[in-house]
C-alpha cells in the first residue's frame, strides 16, 4: 500500500499561534487580491491546542493586527492584566522589588494559551484553512533539485518491534509550494533542517529553558483577577538562571509556574523538584492553601534571542515562531513575536507565489521584513539582558539595569551566547547530591500523579519515539561521570535506571510519561537521545492550559 498525496499551495506544520496566525494571514491576503490560495495545517496533537502550553500573559500587538475586531468575535482574553509585582525570595523571606520595565503588563491580558489557539484554529478554518489535527509530521520530503516539497506524516500501526500490525496504514504525503515549519522549540524536522541546510551557521547557539506549570483552583479569598507576581532567588542558587510566575485567571484559577535555564551545571539538579519546592515557599504556599491542583505540563522554550536566530528560509519554506526562537526572555512573552513571525513570513510567501516563482525558490522577502519590524527592534534592545545571566544573579540585575536604563538597549556591544546547554553539564563528583523533600500529595505531588493529570496517553505497543543513538551511553557514561541525569531534567519520569540483582543496571525508557518537553534532546550531556514524532494524537491532553 503506497503513500497518497495532497497538494497545496502552503502547507504548515503546527497549529500553535505562529502557524495558524501564518494560515490566517495567508488567506486575508488570498482575499483582499481576488485569488484562490490553498493552506493546509497539520497538528500532532489530538486538536488544536492540545500540546500548547504557555504561562501565559498576552500582548495584543500582532493580535490587533491580524484580527482587529477580535473582541468582537469572542476572543477569549477576559481577564486583563491589573498589578504587577516582583518578588526576591530567601528561604524564608520575600522582597518586592521595582518591576523591570519590560515585564510591565498594562493592557496585557491573562489567558489560557490553549483556549485561545483554538479559538485562532476557528478563525482559520472559517477562511478556508484546512486544519488536520492528530496527524503528526514525521519526515520532510525534498525535490529532486534538494528543495522541500512537503511533509509525510507517520505510518500508523507499527509495533514496537517495527512490524506492521492488523491495523497499519502508511502515512500521508503533503505536497506544497512552500512549507512553513512552526513545530515550535526543539522541533524534530527543524532539526533536519538546521542540519541539512546550515541553518545555524553565522549565529550563536541556540540556548534553552525548560518551564513547569500548574493550574489550581483557589478560594475565593485567596484570588485577585489579574494579579501578576514573578520572583528571582530562591530556590535557585545565584549562578543558576530561574524565576517563576504566578498569574490570577477568572474563574479563581492561578496559573503556576517556574523556568529555569537548561544551562546549569550541576547534574543532581531536578527541574521538577525544584518547581515542587518552590511552593512551599511561606509566600508562595498560602495562595494555594485550601486549593486544588487542576493541570499540569512541562515544556523546552528558546532563550538565545536575536543572536540565536538561525537563517529563516531555505528553498521551498521557511521558519516561523519558536521553531525559529522569537522569544522575548526579559518580557516572559513570545505568542505576539511568534504571531508577527507567522505574519511576515505568510506576506513574503504570498509575494513569492505571485511571482509563480519555482518552488525551490526562497521567500527571502521574510528576512527584509523581519528585519524592518518591531519584532526585530524588540529582540535587539534585549538582547544582553539573558546572556548576563551567565555572571550570576546579581550581576546580571545591576547590568540589565544600566543596558536598560543608560543605554535604553542599544548598548555598543552584543553579549554572545558561546555554548550549547549540554556542554554546561559538569561531573556529579564535583557537586552534593541535592535532598528533596518528599511529596505531601496537597501542595507537592510526585511525577506520576502530575503526567496522570496532564492527560498524556501514547497507545502502549506503538514504536518508543525516543531514540538512543548508542545504547551503552547512558550507563556507560550518563550514570558513571553525570549519574544519570535524565532521570532528573526529565519533568515526567520517563527515564529510570534500574538495577536488578545481579544484573548490571540498565536503562529504561518510559515513553508512554512523555509530555512532548523535548528537555531530554537538549540537555543530555553526549546528545545521544533523540526526540522524534510519536503517532499523531499522542502526548499531553492540556485543558485550559
Amino acid at each position: 500500500m503506497e503513500r497518497e498525496s495532497m497538494e497545496y499551495d502552503v502547507v504548515i506544520v503546527g497549529g500553535g499561534p505562529s502557524g495558524l496566525s501564518a494560515a490566517i494571514r495567508l488567506k486575508q491576503l488570498a482575499a483582499e487580491a481576488g485569488r484562490d490560495v490553498s493552506v493546509c495545517v497539520l497538528e500532532k496533537g489530538s486538536e488544536i491546542g492540545a500540546h500548547i502550553l504557555s504561562g501565559a500573559v498576552l500582548e495584543t500587538r500582532a493580535l490587533d493586527e491580524l484580527i482587529p475586531d477580535w473582541k468582537e468575535k469572542d476572543a477569549p482574553l477576559k481577564t486583563p492584566a491589573t498589578r504587577d509585582t516582583f518578588l526576591y525570595l530567601t528561604e524564608t523571606e520575600s522582597i518586592q522589588l521595582p518591576t523591570p520595565p519590560q515585564m510591565h503588563n498594562d493592557g496585557n491580558y491573562i489567558i489560557s494559551l490553549g483556549n485561545f489557539t483554538r479559538w485562532l484554529g476557528t478563525q482559520a478554518e472559517e477562511l478556508g484553512v484546512e486544519i488536520y489535527p492528530g496527524f503528526a509530521a514525521a519526515e520532510v520530503l525534498y525535490r529532486e533539485d534538494g528543495s522541500v516539497k512537503g511533509v509525510a506524516t507517520g505510518d500508523m500501526g507499527v509495533g514496537r518491534d517495527g512490524e506492521k500490525t492488523d491495523a497499519w496504514q502508511p502515512g500521508m504525503e503533503l505536497w506544497a509550494r512552500q512549507t512553513l515549519f512552526a513545530e515550535g522549540c526543539r522541533g524534530s524536522l527543524t532539526k533536519t533542517l538546521y542540519e541539512r541546510f546550515a541553518l545555524g551557521a553565522g549565529s550563536d547557539p541556540q540556548t534553552y529553558g525548560i518551564g513547569i506549570k500548574e493550574l489550581w483552583e483557589v478560594p475565593p479569598e485567596n484570588h485577585e483577577p489579574g494579579k501578576i507576581v514573578h520572583t528571582v532567588g530562591w530556590p535557585m542558587d545565584s549562578k543558576t538562571y530561574g524565576g517563576s510566575f504566578l498569574y490570577h485567571l477568572e474563574d479563581n484559577q492561578v496559573a503556576v509556574g517556574f523556568v529555569i535555564g537548561l544551562d546549569y551545571r550541576n547534574p543532581w539538579l531536578s527541574p521538577y523538584e525544584e518547581f515542587q519546592r518552590f511552593k512551599t515557599h511561606p509566600a508562595v504556599r498560602k495562595v494555594f492553601a485550601g486549593g486544588r491542583r487542576l493541570s499540569y505540563g512541562a515544556r523546552a522554550l528558546c532563550e538565545g534571542g536575536l543572536q540565536s536566530l538561525p537563517k529563516l528560509t531555505f528553498p521551498g519554506g521557511a521558519l516561523i515562531g519558536d521553531a525559529a526562537g522569537f522569544l522575548n526572555v526579559p518580557k516572559i512573552k513570545g505568542t505576539h513575536t511568534a504571531m508577527k513571525s507567522g505574519m511576515l513570513a505568510a506576506e513574503a510567501v504570498f509575494e513569492l507565489l505571485g511571482q509563480e516563482a519555482a518552488p525551490q525558490e526562497e521567500a527571502t522577502g521574510y528576512k527584509a521584513r523581519f528585519s524592518a519590524s518591531w519584532v526585530r527592534e524588540e529582540l535587539w534592545k534585549v538582547r544582553n539582558i539573558r546572556p548576563s545571566f551567565r555572571w550570576g544573579l546579581w550581576p546580571a540585575m545591576i547590568y540589565s539595569a544600566i543596558d536598560t536604563f543608560l543605554f535604553r538597549g542599544n548598548a555598543p556591544w552584543t553579549l554572545r551566547n558561546t555554548h550549547t546547554d549540554h556542554e554546561s553539564l559538569r561531573p556529579a563528583s564535583e557537586f552534593a547530591p541535592i535532598d528533596y523533600p518528599k511529596p505531601d500529595g496537597v501542595l507537592t505531588f510526585d511525577r506520576l500523579s502530575s503526567v496522570f493529570i496532564s492527560n498524556t496517553n501514547h497507545s502502549e505497543d506503538q514504536p518508543i519515539h525516543l531514540r538512543l543513538k548508542d545504547p551503552a551511553v547512558p550507563v556507560d557514561v550518563n550514570l558513571a561521570r553525570y549519574a544519570a541525569p535524565e532521570q532528573r531534567y526529565c519533568p515526567a519520569g520517563v527515564y529510570e535506571i534500574v538495577s536488578e540483582e545481579g544484573q548490571a543496571p540498565r536503562l529504561v525508557i518510559n515513553a508512554q510519561n512523555c509530555v512532548h518537553c523535548k528537555t531530554c534532546d537538549i540537555k543530555d550531556p553526549t546528545q545521544n537521545i533523540t526526540w522524534t514524532t510519536p503517532e499523531g494524537g499522542g502526548g499531553p491532553n492540556y485543558p485550559n492550559m
